[in-house]
């Protein structure tokens, strides 16, 4: 007789999740005076208040460290087998910034490291490479992070836009935090709405363009989402987006909106968007981290989500590509999550308008040998520390 096996479906997800930006903090209102810019423009046309600017000597790495050190255990360090960091701000055309993390943070040998890039939605990507991975693999660890720094130039339109931070994220068969589903709908459309080809320290924008595009994959990416898994806005707690800016989400938010939906559950979703904000009005944009900075401000700050709710995530990059997603919140969620976030974004150091330009656009002066040192800069956990013979060597901070 044969043995009958069941099938079990595996939960795999996120748990756990940090976060880490720069010390240096430049307040938008001062930009809007130096610019001769209405300060409602900022304040109001995009939602933002504050955005993070980071040193020379801060970069994909130190943030990406720093947000992955805040998080993670010896046994986690032990256990991880995969280093993924999704990014559109390469510091090394060849060598991948998971290698030198990897280092930093003192994970077992033993592991896969490496890049991941499409524009702002390659986080994304690397959550369904890690699922797939612990899939296979239900004792191992996945550390995804996403780290970004967002600089398009002094006096242009999107200077109010730029921004600097990291989200790392453990992913394991026994989540904590948020369990995936398997729902996920992903969309491409070859498009030039955002680029940076390699000759070019910012990229090219075409706002309008990539306004429209992000709101048209929106619908459509949801149309098709709601399709394939027969469900609709009423089976949602809340909705998160990527965040190049909240208002622009905040427009994706009332296109989706169902106004069939009882007026309290429209106000709770509302409400839901509204914390998902917060932290994303005071650090900016960070490109591939952006989607879930508002998914950790949406549980940090949210008082009425509950285990077992289920949250809608839209991810965006230019070029394009889209994808939706979602996952429901484990029992003791709350336990993961620190409160007092907003604290420490209200103690980075605020720049004047001359500091703000001549820190966040510095370029590292190399010498005859290609080596150059730096001094004098504030930082968090991790630092460039020195260029030597075209080599970056990273520290990790004494404090």
């Amino acid at each position: 007789m044969k043995p009958k096996y069941i099938e079990v479906m595996m939960t795999i997800g996120i748990d756990k999740i940090g976060f880490a930006t720069t010390n240096y903090v430049l307040k938008l209102e001062n930009l809007a005076a130096a610019r001769n810019i209405d300060p409602e423009k900022l304040s109001k046309g995009l939602l933002l208040k504050e955005i993070s600017i980071a040193p020379v000597t801060e970069d994909i790495v130190t943030m990406g460290a720093s947000a992955a050190a805040s998080i993670l255990a010896e046994e986690d360090k032990q256990a991880i087998d995969m280093v993924i960091v999704a990014s559109e701000s390469g510091i090394d055309q060849s060598k991948a910034s998971a290698v030198f993390i990897h280092g930093l943070l003192g994970i077992q040998p033993f592991a896969r490291s490496f890049e991941m890039k499409e524009a702002c939605y390659s986080a994304t990507a690397a959550l369904d490479y890690a699922k797939l991975h612990v899939e296979k693999h239900p004792d191992s660890k996945v550390l995804v992070i996403a780290s970004d720094i967002a600089k398009y130039g002094i006096g242009t339109p999107g200077e109010p836009t730029q921004g600097a931070g990291s989200i790392a994220m453990l992913i394991t068969s026994h989540p904590r935090i948020l369990a995936f589903n398997e729902d996920n709908v992903a969309q491409t459309r070859d498009i030039m709405d955002f680029w940076r080809p390699n000759y070019s320290t910012t990229p090219f924008v075409n706002g309008m363009y990539s306004t429209q595009q992000y709101l048209d994959s929106l619908k459509t990416t949801w149309a098709e989402y709601q399709k394939r898994n027969q469900v609709s806005l009423k089976d949602f707690a809340a909705v998160c987006f990527h965040l190049p800016y909240p208002k622009l989400a905040l427009k994706g938010m009332r296109k989706i909106m169902d106004k069939t939906l009882p007026s309290e559950q429209q106000a709770q979703l509302q409400e839901n968007f509204e914390q998902s904000i917060l932290y994303s009005q005071k650090v900016g944009n960070i490109y591939t981290g952006s989607l879930f900075l508002g998914l950790l401000s949406l549980l940090e700050n949210s008082t009425t989500l509950k285990a077992g709710d289920r949250i809608a995530l839209f991810s965006y990059g230019s070029g394009a590509v889209s994808e939706i997603f979602s996952g429901q919140l484990v029992a003791g969620f709350e336990q993961q999550l620190k409160a007092n976030r907003m604290e420490k974004l209200d103690s980075r150091t605020p720049l004047s308008i001359p500091d703000y330009e001549k820190v966040f656009f510095e370029e590292a002066e190399l010498d005859e040998n290609g080596s150059a040192s730096f001094t004098g800069y504030e930082n968090q956990d991790f630092a460039l520390a020195e260029i030597v013979e075209h080599q970056r060597t990273y520290i990790k901070v004494e404090k």
